[in-house]
Parts: C-alpha cells; sequence; structure tokens
C-alpha cells in the first residue's frame, strides 16, 4: 500500500515506521531492517530526515544502489523487502524522489552479516543478547496460529463486504478476493483447493464462533472485593460479546465504560470535577491488548473482564509470547497474532506498537493509583489495575452527634468548596445529585468519614433517599419533598 508524501513526513517514528538519510551506511540500514524483520514488519522511508525534511534520494543514486541490496547482503538470512519510488519535492523545491522500503514479518530469526541481532522495540532497534536470540528463535521456530488454515472453512464462511469495508479504509483499490488471495496468508491454495486462514475467520469471518467457540469478550461486575458462590454468589452482571474481533472489541469496550464508576466532587474555586475510578486509557489498553494478542489455540476458555469494587482485572489466554516477560513488558513487544494486532491498530484500537504498557504505568502513576500487576499462570495472564481505597478511620458510634458534627464541618470544608452546608446528610444529598452511582466508599472519603458512619446516616435518610437496583447496575434516587409520604 503505497503512502503519500504527507504521511511519511508527518507519520510518528514507530514500532513499524522510520524514517532515514539517504546518506545513511548500508550496514547502518540492515540494523533497522533486521529489527524490524524479527519484530512486526513495518517500513523505512529513505530521503526523510528524522525531523521530516524531505532530501530525497536522486542526489545519492550511487548510495541509494547500495542500500538496495542490503537486505541480501548485509542481512542474514536475506529479509524480504519490497521497494517503492514516491515522487516529491525535495527542500530546495526540485522534484525528487523518497525510496520506500516495504519490510515483511518474518518467522525466521535475522542477524546483520556481523550475526548480531536486533528487534524494533518502538522506534528504537534493540540488540539482542544471547538469552533473548535462543528466546527469539524459539518463539520463531513456530508457525503463527492465525495463520493456520481453518479446517473446513471456505471463502463462503467469509463477509466480503466486511472485507471491502477494510480495503477501502486501508486504500487497497484491487477488490476484496483479490486483497485476500494476495496479503498476508488470509487465503491460500493447496492442491487445487483454497484454505481460509483463522485471521481470515476472525478479522472478517460470518460467524467467527463457529469455528472459534471460545473467541470472546466476557465481562463480569462483581458487587464487593470476591468472587463468591452458590448462595454467596455475588455477580451483578454477566455479559459476553462475540462476532469478529473489531465487533467484538467495540462492543466490549462500549459496556465496560458503563460499569466504570465515576466520582463528582466540588473541587478548587467551586468546581465540580468528575473523576473515574481508573484512566479510560488504562482498561482500554488491557482489554485489546488481550483481544490482540491472546492465544487463539486455546479452545477451553475466552478472554474475561471482571471488574470489582476495588480492582478491575483482565485474564487472557496463553503465556506471554517470544521474549516477552513480565520483567520486561514495559520495553519489549513482541505479537502473537500480528495480522490481528495490525487491523486493531488501522482501527486506532492499537495506538502505538510497544509503547501501551509503559503507558499504563505512567498514567495510573499520575492519578495516584497503584502500578498494575501482572501474573503468569500455566496458560493466562492476569493484569489487574486498583484504586486508592481511602482508609476507613471508622469512629465509636456512641460519640454524640455535636462532636461528629463539628468534625464534618471541619472535613467537609478541606475538599475545597465553601457552599457545601455543615450538616452531614445535606452533604450526602448534594454529592448524590452529582453523582447518582456515587458508592458509599466515595462519599466517606470526600467528607472524611467512615464508610460505616455513612451507612447509618442514609439509614436514617430513608425518607429522603434511596438506591434503586443493585450493585453496579443501581442508582441513587433522591425523593422530592412532596413525595416523602
Amino acid at each position: 500500500m503505497t503512502l503519500d508524501i504527507q504521511t511519511l513526513t508527518t507519520t510518528h517514528e514507530g514500532q513499524t515506521f522510520d524514517r532515514k538519510s539517504a546518506r545513511i551506511d548500508p550496514k547502518g540500514l540492515s540494523v533497522v531492517l533486521v529489527a524490524m524483520a524479527n519484530a512486526d514488519g513495518g517500513r523505512v522511508a529513505i530521503g526523510i530526515e528524522d525531523d521530516g525534511t524531505i532530501t530525497g534520494i536522486d542526489r545519492y543514486i550511487e548510495n541509494v544502489n547500495d542500500l538496495l541490496r542490503v537486505p541480501m547482503d548485509y542481512c542474514v538470512p536475506r529479509i524480504n523487502v519490497h521497494p517503492e519510488y514516491i515522487d516529491c519535492i525535495n527542500n530546495n523545491g526540485d522534484a525528487d524522489h523518497v525510496l520506500l522500503l516495504n519490510v515483511e514479518q518474518s518467522n525466521r530469526l535475522h542477524a546483520t552479516s556481523a550475526d548480531e541481532a536486533y528487534i524494533r522495540v518502538g522506534d528504537k532497534s534493540h540488540k539482542l543478547g544471547f538469552e533473548e536470540r535462543m528466546q527469539l528463535m524459539f518463539a520463531k521456530g513456530v508457525c503463527y496460529f492465525e495463520d493456520e488454515p481453518v479446517a473446513k472453512a471456505g471463502i463462503e464462511d467469509l463477509d466480503l463486504k466486511c472485507v471491502e469495508e477494510y480495503c477501502a479504509r486501508i486504500g487497497y483499490g484491487r477488490g476484496a478476493l483479490t486483497y485476500l488471495r494476495s496479503n498476508k496468508n488470509f487465503i491460500t491454495e493447496k492442491d487445487g483447493r483454497e484454505y481460509v486462514s483463522g485471521a481470515a475467520i476472525l478479522l472478517f469471518g460470518i460467524a467467527p464462533q463457529r469455528w472459534f467457540p471460545r473467541a470472546r469478550v466476557r465481562v463480569v461486575c462483581y458487587d464487593g472485593t470476591q468472587e463468591l458462590t452458590g448462595a454467596q454468589m455475588n455477580v451483578v452482571k454477566d455479559e459476553m460479546f462475540e462476532g469478529r474481533i473489531i465487533d467484538m472489541t467495540r462492543d466490549a469496550l462500549a459496556f465496560v465504560k458503563t460499569q466504570i464508576r465515576e466520582h463528582t466532587f466540588l473541587g478548587e474555586g467551586a468546581v465540580f470535577r468528575t473523576v473515574p475510578d481508573y484512566p479510560e486509557f488504562c482498561w482500554t489498553e488491557l482489554i485489546v491488548n488481550a483481544i490482540a494478542h491472546r492465544d487463539y489455540s486455546i479452545f477451553g476458555t475466552d478472554i474475561q473482564v471482571k471488574i470489582f469494587s476495588d480492582r478491575l482485572t483482565v485474564e487472557s489466554p496463553g503465556i506471554l509470547p517470544g521474549m516477552v516477560r513480565i520483567g520486561n513488558l514495559r520495553t519489549t513487544h513482541f505479537s502473537r497474532n500480528p495480522k490481528i494486532a495490525q487491523m486493531l491498530h488501522e482501527y486506532e484500537y492499537v495506538r502505538e506498537f510497544g509503547e501501551g504498557i509503559d503507558r499504563i504505568y505512567r498514567e495510573m502513576a499520575e492519578v495516584g493509583q497503584p502500578a498494575p500487576e501482572f501474573k503468569q499462570y500455566d496458560f493466562m495472564l492476569r493484569a489487574t489495575i486498583r484504586k486508592v481505597v481511602p482508609q476507613d478511620n471508622t469512629q465509636d458510634d456512641t460519640q454524640g452527634d455535636t462532636q461528629e458534627g463539628e468534625k464534618t464541618g471541619n472535613q467537609i470544608n478541606k475538599v475545597g468548596t465553601q457552599d457545601v452546608p455543615q450538616g452531614v446528610p445535606q452533604a450526602i444529598l448534594e454529592l448524590i445529585s452529582a453523582n447518582n452511582k456515587i458508592t458509599r466508599e466515595s462519599i466517606a472519603a470526600q467528607l472524611g468519614l467512615s464508610s460505616k458512619t455513612i451507612a447509618r446516616h442514609l439509614k436514617q435518610m430513608s425518607d429522603r433517599v434511596h438506591y434503586v437496583g443493585s450493585g453496579y447496575s443501581g442508582h441513587w434516587e433522591v425523593i422530592p419533598s412532596e413525595n416523602k409520604d
């Protein structure tokens, strides 16, 4: 797919894109090509400086000819690179060209002619040590499961209209069937028969769950901090999302967004602020990562998103792929399902390859939340983000209302507003009126009281406010004074 010159000069350099001057040394270019081939593939625009200045290639033809031989002469084994020439106007105002090298992702491990192996991490080429190299060699010794033909599935099981929409999105104009047969092994032929890959079914299938019944996202909301069963079962929401990858991703994220509680309070300058339990990017990235990188060869379970009162957990089938480990999640990226990951990137669910986990750490820290937690089990990766739970400074309920009222008045003033009344019941009503899904814990935190004290006040206020529904699906309702009877 040809990119226009404006896109090449403005696109952020990252996991699958880099810019290089036409003056680059062939050995230096071999490092970039090896790193991309060992990771997710990508594109290198030759003739554009790092800052986007177009210097072109026409003045450096001799060196450009050497660069064209790099995939064969400086890479072991050779790398599949497809060159394109793009017309442009260089920084001197002259007609010129940019050389675009399209690097295929490889299922082999590649090294430079100096026997040095690299992998692309963000916008850098990371040199592999001995252990990392062995791990990557092992991971690349196995074909991608998403490329495996699906038994008894054929072209008739694909939604060609969906393929056409995707082709239009990426600027491919040669038709749906041509795209499937010519790109990424979506359709392969053997002994005169065409076979459809797992990626084709998951991305474009009419009924993907017919072939992959557990390729689903299940979202479960609990009332409390534990998973209880039997008579104590505390599940308040249990929704299943399936279909094609893009539809499943969109619907699951939309539903989870409705289940993330938000807390509204008066901040500095008597301005209302609304803060969610978790930054949206963090929980979105965890769910998208699970969909992009789960092991679809595991048929016995699905992706599970579990929302508790103190944490959100995403469980994804499969162990960490390639050389990715718990200790290097923030800096190392390897796609188990590169075709699925690429489509999610095209639809802007995946922002920047290799940078999402690190950004989760940063965003959680910025809002004062604990760092994310990752645990690897035999066939499951569990990721957890937690919210800050205020300490329960429970008072002795035998203390008089006067003492409690004095304490409450002082605490309310610390919230940062001069307009909140000094009485506890009225303050509770104001918070509920601003956010009818606010929790008792949040009310307690904002008023400086214990959850137990807030619960007692709410019980005494049953003629003024009541809770409709249960758990995450319910909400508060303030009873108008004329309806109290």
